[in-house]
């Protein structure tokens, strides 16, 4: 019996090696594609375009993304360490198993406490729970955890900075009185002195024998963490992904200069520090983000401690809020899926996922269950967690991710230049540089040349606010993130829901009629642009068919009662239609014009000077109309 499977098992072997062999056959009857043979057939569909213009995407992160990448494009030596293997380019684990955070409040411990027992029993394996600096004692830390297993489920604490030594030696004590194997405790505590300092505006100075005393007060919890660098803050300021990298290394520099300058063991400081990084939507980039950063810490730790083992990079990704908006708040829950998966794919260590409606209410147990299901979904479903680094070896990941090394490194390099993270933030410097950031990403998205599903782009026709207005952010210790002296934390899409809340508030819904007219495609393809265009202020559209004449047109739309009238035609039949249809209606509505065309100065001396097309500025355009309607 043995003789026969023996038997079978070398067939089949023998089999395998055949197929092999032919596969190989296979490919040896093609001859190799060049890198110039792909660019040129390309060149040729383009059918004399500009290639570079075409094809070449400059990024806002400060380098160029190709069209195709091949094998050649890989930097050498980047990707040929393996997951778990040191500078931790591919992970800093053999598998890519994360876990599921979800932030609580804890003005009242008891019923934080059940509402974690609830989450851990449906999935979540990381709670992070938020304590005012008045309710830190003993008592407290036992109400809150009280049947919580701390070597089961990750426990991370936003404590007052002033109260976080107590709170850690509060923990301790509590995991002792349990019984818990220290050695298998993990969390974290938020103390991030500079992060403060950063968005309140607030020095706090010899900072470094406190991080020290917190640092001895954990010592016995080998996997606990309690520095932390929020570079997410950066993230909700409209950071590109170069600068919350490069700036987040920076930060944790200086951490480990000043603990290390303190007395701490270098190998203890580094492993005593926790990356929490923000995620927002652009995917592939978000992955290699994740990728670098894990490679340039180690490069950094390595010139602090030879340990290999404190090289690695412990990170917590939270998707941000700089991009969640107010109205057609189910696209949130899309926008945080594609985050959260960029984020787990990229082999983080943990992920919490902003609740869809954070944006106006306090978040309800529906929204925090589905936040919580998107990563269950990643898990038990896509099994993202059941491949070790899956991103490895693409050669537009590996492309990206030495390209967004190479910049971010660059940033660090040049605040290391001017004394460091924290100095930069005393000067001013930092929040400078994000608030010119953020006004240039608003700029674009007001051009439409940065898009926000059912914002600027795409808006629900028929969507109205029913009372949401926006929220306003805390900090652990109850005070406004908004009201800083420092960091600007404004969401992307605000002024666009501004305006539109506005239209609300005035009692009215301004009506835009489409006067279409003409060829047929150019009609339609224009109505639909100004629909879309309009619709983002809160407007009533009336979109149309198409009328046989001007005349018809016009008294349809005074007897809609429009507010705004959009000619709908084609470049050049605007020459014919746009000033009778403009003199029809002038007086009763608002004309405007869906396009450029050659005519324009013939138009504008007519009297029409309303335009709007792709090179105009969308949120400008929508508040002069708005000031013209009175609102």
């Amino acid at each position: 019996m043995c003789f026969e499977l023996l038997k079978t098992r070398n067939i089949h072997f023998a089999k395998l090696n055949n197929m092999e062999k032919e596969k190989e056959k296979l490919f040896s009857e093609f001859s190799p594609v060049t890198a110039e043979s792909w660019k040129e057939k390309i060149v040729e569909d383009l059918k004399g375009a500009d290639y570079d213009k075409k094809m070449i995407w400059r990024t806002s992160e400060g380098f160029n993304v190709n069209p195709f990448y091949r094998k050649e494009d890989i930097t050498e030596g980047i990707a040929n360490a393996l997951p778990g293997e040191f500078p931790y380019i591919r992970g800093c684990k053999a598998d890519n198993k994360w876990l599921i955070r979800t932030e609580l409040t804890t003005d009242n411990p008891a019923e934080a406490n059940e509402k974690a027992h609830k989450l851990i029993k449906e999935g979540v394996t990381s709670i992070g729970f938020k304590v005012k600096g008045k309710m830190v004692s003993a008592e407290f830390v036992e109400q809150l955890l009280a049947g919580i297993d701390a070597e089961a489920v990750e426990l991370n604490f936003d404590v007052c900075l002033k109260r976080t030594a107590d709170f850690a030696t509060h923990f301790v004590a509590h995991c002792k009185a349990q019984g818990f194997n220290l050695a298998n405790v993990r969390g974290s505590l938020n103390y991030d002195p500079i992060g403060k300092e950063l968005c309140k505006g607030v020095a706090i100075e010899d900072y470094a024998q406190t991080a020290k005393a917190i640092i001895e007060a954990v010592q016995e919890l080998p996997q606990f963490r309690c520095l932390a660098v929020n570079s997410a803050k950066l993230c909700n300021s409209g950071a590109y992904i170069t600068q919350e990298l490069g700036y987040a290394l920076a930060w944790g520099n200086d951490y480990m200069q000043a603990v290390t300058e303190a007395g701490v063991p270098a190998d203890v400081a580094a492993r005593s520090i926790k990356f929490n990084m923000g995620i927002l939507s652009n995917f592939f980039m978000e992955i290699a983000k994740f990728r670098a950063a894990r490679m340039l810490w180690a490069k950094i730790a390595e010139q602090y401690t030879p340990c290999k083992e404190s090289c690695k990079m412990a990170v917590h990704a939270e998707t941000t809020s700089f991009n969640l908006t107010l109205f057609d708040s189910y696209v949130n829950m899309l926008r945080t899926q594609t985050e959260a998966m960029s984020a787990a794919i990229a082999g983080v260590d943990s992920i919490t996922v902003r609740p869809y409606d954070s944006v106006y209410e306090t978040p309800t147990d529906f929204a925090v269950r589905i936040a919580k299901n998107q990563q269950l979904i990643l898990k038990h479903e896509s099994h993202i967690d059941a491949v070790a680094d899956p991103a490895g070896g693409s050669y537009y990941v590996e492309s990206l991710t030495a390209s967004i090394a190479k910049e971010a490194w660059r940033i660090f390099l040049e605040s290391e230049e001017n004394d460091g993270f924290q100095a930069m933030v005393r000067s001013g410097k930092i929040q400078e540089i994000m608030e010119k950031t953020g006004d240039d990403r608003r700029t674009a998205l007001a051009r439409r040349k940065e898009i926000l599903l059912g914002t600027n782009q795409y808006p629900n026709f028929s969507e109205t606010s029913e009372g949401k207005t926006p929220m306003e952010e805390r900090c652990a210790c109850g005070g406004h993130s908004h009201s800083c002296g420092g960091l600007k934390a404004t969401r992307l899409g605000e002024e666009f829901e501004q305006l539109r809340l506005a239209t609300e508030a005035s009692g009215r819904r301004p009506k835009a009629f489409m006067l279409t007219i003409g060829n047929l495609a150019m009609r339609q393809a224009r109505a639909q642009f100004s629909c879309n265009f309009l619709a983002a202020a809160g407007y009533e559209v009336i979109d149309n068919l198409g009328f046989k004449s001007v005349e018809e047109g016009a008294k349809a739309a005074l007897e809609a009662e429009a507010d705004i009238v959009v000619i709908c035609s084609s470049d050049d039949e605007y020459a014919q239609y746009a000033i009778p249809a403009y003199e029809a209606v002038k007086d009763k509505a608002i004309f405007i014009v869906a396009g450029a065309p050659a005519c324009s100065e013939e138009l504008k001396a007519a009297g029409i000077d309303n335009f709007i097309h792709v090179r105009v500025n969308v949120l400008e355009t929508l508040k002069a109309l708005n000031a013209k309607l009175g609102i």
